[in-house]
């Protein structure tokens, strides 16, 4: 049960990492900085959610742990 929460803590950081190189504030109007960053959060949270849900999977499927 401790590996996942450092598989789900290890997503963040990497999807955190990925989503900094695009500009989502051009997809939104000007002055929407809030709502840009918070999409930008909720797709973070999203992206880490299904990376990790396939990590754990994948590990419990092959037995390797």
């Amino acid at each position: 049960m401790n590996y996942k929460l450092v598989v789900y803590a290890l997503s963040i950081l990497f999807v955190t990492f990925g989503m900094s190189s695009l500009d989502l504030n051009r997809f939104f109007k000007q002055g929407k900085v809030v709502e840009a960053n918070l999409f930008a959060i909720l797709v973070i949270l999203a992206l880490s959610e299904l990376v990790s849900s396939f990590i754990i999977n994948f590990l419990e499927v092959s037995k390797i742990l």
